[in-house]
């Protein structure tokens, strides 16, 4: 329990500095003054969903009978039903990206940058949804038609997130790099969705060289040999995407396990 102790001590302090400017921006004074107070905290329930994701359960429902209904409850005496609790589970997704984005990262001046798909339904289904309606659209990535959104991500060579983005299904993947890698200096390497020699330029005036592969209608150029072993690692932010899809559960909203498209109770209700 050291873990989930420390969590909630580092979680708590970010809410006590965030809360308050946040609420200072809050447009709609009716909503704020309408809005059920819950008997557990802000940090409390921020530390449970991290703590969700950061175990092995898959679903939420089996996460909170298992562990927040047995062990857990001395830790967290007002302990929400569970009805209850996938509700307010979904009030701290903009605390829990801002808390995402404050942690502190190692700037290691390798970086691998990657886009995956975020479906939200089969797309078959797509004219029926109605969780993303207006938001969601359908696309074609490498794995065929899909609908729902893309998740930018940038890592370190050690595996650690350095930036990330979710954005329209049809965003063009060079669009997002600018913002994305503003600050970071050295190299980073994507695919060959990412060769643009405007790009390559706008990061390289920055202190940050873009390295690809080049397509088979390309010219051939020299390459340092160091750059050729940084595209082998590329694999790494695969391998990121993978953890964070079938062990981190970000694919799965509203009872549905969006990869295997069958019913499950709630497991991602941010």
């Amino acid at each position: 329990m050291d873990k989930l102790i420390e969590l909630f001590c580092v979680v708590d302090d970010f809410c006590k500095e965030f809360l308050p400017h946040f609420e200072q921006q809050l447009l709609n004074i009716e909503d704020k003054q309408r809005k059920r107070p819950s008997k557990m905290s802000t940090s409390e329930i921020l530390t449970l969903v991290i703590y969700f994701h950061q175990s092995q359960f898959r679903h939420f429902k089996a996460y909170y009978q298992t562990i927040l209904q047995k062990s857990l409850l001395p830790y967290f005496p007002k302990l929400l039903s569970y009805n209850r609790m996938v509700e307010v589970m979904q009030s701290v997704m903009i605390p829990l990206i801002f808390f995402i984005h404050s942690r502190s990262k190692t700037k290691t001046g390798i970086y691998f940058i990657d886009s995956t798909t975020i479906s939200v339904c089969h797309v078959k289904r797509a004219n029926r949804n109605k969780v993303f309606k207006g938001l969601a659209k359908k696309s074609k990535s490498t794995m065929g038609w899909y609908y729902g959104f893309k998740l930018h991500l940038i890592i370190n060579d050690i595996g650690e997130i350095i930036a990330f983005k979710i954005t329209s299904s049809t965003t063009d993947d060079r669009k997002v790099v600018p913002s994305m890698a503003n600050g970071l200096v050295g190299k980073i390497c994507g695919d060959k969705g990412y060769i643009s020699q405007p790009l390559f330029d706008q990061l390289y005036q920055k202190g940050l060289k873009l390295i690809t592969r080049i397509k088979k209608n390309m010219k051939n150029q020299l390459m340092p040999i160091a750059d050729k072993l940084l595209l082998r690692k590329r694999a790494l932010i695969e391998t990121v995407n993978d953890q964070l899809k079938n062990i981190s559960q970000i694919t799965s909203v509203r009872g549905f396990n969006l990869d295997k498209q069958s019913p499950a109770v709630v497991s991602r209700a941010i």
